[in-house]
């Protein structure tokens, strides 16, 4: 990728925050596709999330990671504080490799 093209995208990408906090107060969105919005936003969290958690180089990544993920989730879910979700998650995956759980 030649700079050229890393100079338009960082103006581009500013310049796209920057209408977004100009425009705030004079756009507004129907209700619907607020709502449509908000749940767009989560459902690319969602993906991102499977995706990171289910996949290692185009395959499938074991139990060990899912594992890891799904006790952090429960223990986010739960308000635990995040340091000792990162190491619930951590120590889930480390501990399950360890066993021998791929």
């Amino acid at each position: 990728m030649t700079w050229a093209a890393v100079l338009a995208l960082a103006a581009g990408t500013y310049l796209v925050r920057l209408a977004g906090i100009l425009l705030r107060d004079k756009v507004t969105l129907p209700a619907r596709l607020a709502r449509l919005t908000d749940l767009g936003a989560t459902a690319l969290l969602v993906a991102l999330v499977a995706t990171a958690a289910l996949t290692e180089a185009g395959g499938f990544a074991g139990w060990a990671r899912p594992a890891g993920v799904l006790v952090g989730g429960v223990a986010a879910w739960l308000k635990v504080p995040f340091v000792l979700v990162v190491v619930l998650a951590a120590g889930t995956t480390a501990g399950l490799r360890a066993l021998g759980v791929a």
